[in-house]
């Protein structure tokens, strides 16, 4: 069983909210709370984190380790790079931290800290190798291997959602524009704005977001359960390459869309033609799951980030 030295805080860094959770060291939870981030405001945010780690140390009566889960990851400088919360662009969030607050800083990219917990206690535990996608208003994803976060000499592994959308259709070229500038991103055609987008192109009409098309689907909307056929397809193809290229043991799926109607329950049937060598007399072995802490995975695995000092993988 996983256990910790002693009381662990996870501090979940979003773009709308802070969320910070103590757990003991079996892993239960302490004490949470979840506060509003500070829009655009790096100072301001730096002084929200350090509050919510002294009311920590007030719940659990001691000291606690401290892992923190944010957009982007740090360049060889500590510098945030690639964080959609901009205002942490540019800044050494790690060192910053550790000066205001007085102790060690696990840091790491929010979709590493949902790979970690899944791995640890979740969906992944006991497997060699996780990979953990997040679905949402965007798309992202992180590795765990043997129980410890990768992240790699540039600070890149899972970055999958910047990578093309592989095995275009005729119909999916050039592909939509990226905000990194690149075109056709599984970000532009995976998370929950390019699923409505997706359906605006093919439907026209009133636009709907991606829970709108998930009712109608459900309700016997053919055109929605046209849009939902398509992003399952796609979102298989870009898994193939996970397998292809990492072969992880088990794939876990979070984020909003990941409780797509249907979704998770096609996916192997959908991955298998795109799995190199896979077929009838080889099927593909690697295990596919919701991820088991839901929403709460991203600052579990923080915690245990600062818990367990993991370090990275190379």
């Amino acid at each position: 069983m996983n256990k910790l030295q002693g009381p662990a805080l996870g501090i979940d860094l979003g773009g709308s909210k802070i969320e910070a959770l103590l757990l003991d060291a079996q892993g239960a939870e302490l004490w949470r709370e979840r506060v509003p981030t500070p829009a655009g405001d790096y100072r301001s945010t730096l002084a929200t984190i350090a509050s919510l780690v002294e009311r920590a140390r007030v719940a659990a009566g001691m000291a606690a380790t401290l892992g923190i889960g944010s957009p982007g990851s740090a360049d060889a400088h500590g510098r945030i790079k690639n964080a959609n919360s901009t205002c942490l662009n540019g800044q050494p969030l790690q060192a910053d931290l550790q000066e205001l607050v007085g102790q060690p800083v696990a840091l790491a990219n929010d979709a590493d800290c949902l790979a970690l917990s899944e791995a640890t206690d979740g969906a992944g535990s006991a497997a060699a190798v996780v990979f953990a996608v997040i679905l949402g208003t965007g798309v992202g994803a992180g590795i765990a291997v043997h129980g410890r976060v990768l992240q790699g000499p540039n600070g890149l592994s899972g970055e999958w959602g910047h990578n093309p959308l592989p095995w275009p259709n005729d119909d999916e070229r050039p592909g939509p524009l990226c905000y990194c500038g690149a075109r056709s991103c599984i970000e532009t055609w995976l998370s929950g704005p390019a699923l409505a987008a997706d359906h605006a192109r093919r439907c026209g009409g009133s636009p709907l977001d991606a829970a709108a098309i998930a009712r109608a689907a459900t309700a016997g909307d053919a055109a929605c359960q046209a849009s939902l056929e398509r992003h399952a397809a796609r979102l298989a193809r870009a898994l193939a390459t996970v397998i292809n290229l990492l072969d992880p043991d088990v794939i876990v799926l979070a984020g909003g869309l990941s409780k797509l109607p249907g979704l998770a329950e096609r996916l192997p049937a959908l991955w298998t033609p795109w799995v190199f060598g896979a077929g009838v007399n080889e099927p593909v072995r690697t295990r596919l799951a919701l991820a088991r802490h839901g929403d709460a995975s991203g600052v579990r695995g923080a915690a245990w980030l600062g818990g367990k000092s993991a370090q990275p993988v190379y």
